[in-house]
């Protein structure tokens, strides 16, 4: 089967692989949808975290799909079922997993990331992620493309949960690729009362007014903190989401929070970047939060699907390009050019 392919130190490469296996405890899934993440892009770049030194993997962890094939050990799925698949499991034992914050287990393992992922016709499930309730079943009013973009909402909906985002606060998001708009399409929904969005691309910053930003700003040429105060009347922010990797974003950022504000770290930055300097008595005397998110647990991913299947959120305007599954090649050139927003493989089967 063809397969996107990342093999550690070694780089990018389209290439036939063979189909997976199915072991008792096991599952495998036939892509009907997956999208290109950022994190695919940055691990063509710079490799994986959490690969091993000359392993290949398969690219891609937000997808959804049809069940193939059911492990003999294996119940509650049958064959043709429709699910999606959180991307994260861990050990099962330590706090973190106990908790349901698998995501933030030290030793975890991801679709895409330390094993093969999504980006190819069929996926095995392990068993672990079969026992963890990574795989549910979809709700039926949820397409294939949608549930692909659960993923990504959960990490999104982990962070605003995490902030405590409350009705009629003002927001604002830096950075408006894919993840930073649908922190808009969420914060317009959960009724944020100002929507913020800062960027330095015209046509993005035209596509977070589109979908509920009542303010746009290009932080390249503007003074965000002084156009900042001048809509609020001098208060400022209550909540900040940083959603782009740039480090001098993080203190402009904290700058912004009103009183008792607070500051999401959503974007992770590169190792030899991430040590920046805050300004502790801001903090101390605006009673200011700084907090960050990584990924989403199960329990985000489902609560992703549930927002997409009542109609609550619509995340498919974030999508700039459809592919099948078969132009894998096509489809990381638009990814890797950095020119759309989220690109979507399909297999063209009905929904």
């Amino acid at each position: 089967m063809l397969a996107a392919t990342y093999t550690q130190g070694r780089g990018f490469e389209i290439r036939e692989i063979l189909s997976p296996r199915c072991a008792p405890d096991e599952l495998l899934v036939r892509v009907q949808a997956t999208a290109i993440c950022g994190t695919d892009v940055k691990i063509i770049r710079h490799g994986s975290r959490r690969a091993a030194a000359g392993q290949r993997l398969v690219l891609g962890h937000e997808f959804a799909g049809t069940v193939q094939e059911v492990g003999a050990a294996v119940a509650g799925f049958t064959a043709g079922m429709r699910v999606g698949v959180a991307p994260n499991f861990g050990c099962g034992r330590c706090d973190a997993c106990i908790r349901g914050k698998a995501n933030l287990c030290a030793d975890f393992s991801a679709f895409g990331i330390d094993r093969d992922g999504s980006h190819a016709p069929v996926v095995r499930i392990p068993g672990a992620a079969v026992a963890q309730g990574n795989v549910a079943e979809l709700p039926a009013s949820a397409t294939w493309e949608e549930a692909a973009l659960a993923e990504p909402l959960a990490c999104v909906l982990n962070a605003q949960r995490g902030v405590n985002l409350a009705p009629g606060e003002s927001v604002v998001v830096y950075g408006v690729g894919p993840m930073g708009l649908l922190h808009v399409i969420l914060a317009a929904a959960s009724g944020a009362g100002r929507i913020v969005a800062v960027d330095t691309t015209a046509r993005r910053l035209a596509k977070a007014l589109e979908l509920g930003a009542t303010l746009a700003l290009d932080g390249g040429r503007e003074a965000v903190p002084e156009r900042l105060r001048a809509a609020t009347g001098g208060r400022g922010a209550d909540v900040v989401f940083t959603a782009v990797s740039v480090p001098g974003v993080i203190p402009e950022a904290l700058s912004l929070l009103a009183p008792c504000g607070r500051l999401s770290l959503f974007a992770g930055l590169a190792q030899e970047q991430s040590a920046v300097a805050l300004d502790a008595n801001l903090i101390h005397y605006r009673n200011l939060t700084v907090t960050g998110t990584t990924g989403g647990a199960n329990a985000d991913y489902r609560a992703a699907l549930q927002a997409i299947a009542s109609r609550r959120v619509d995340v498919r305007p974030v999508i700039s390009h459809r592919f099948p599954l078969a132009h894998l090649q096509a489809a990381y050139d638009v990814a890797l050019s950095g020119q759309g927003l989220k690109v979507v493989l399909t297999a063209g089967d009905p929904a």
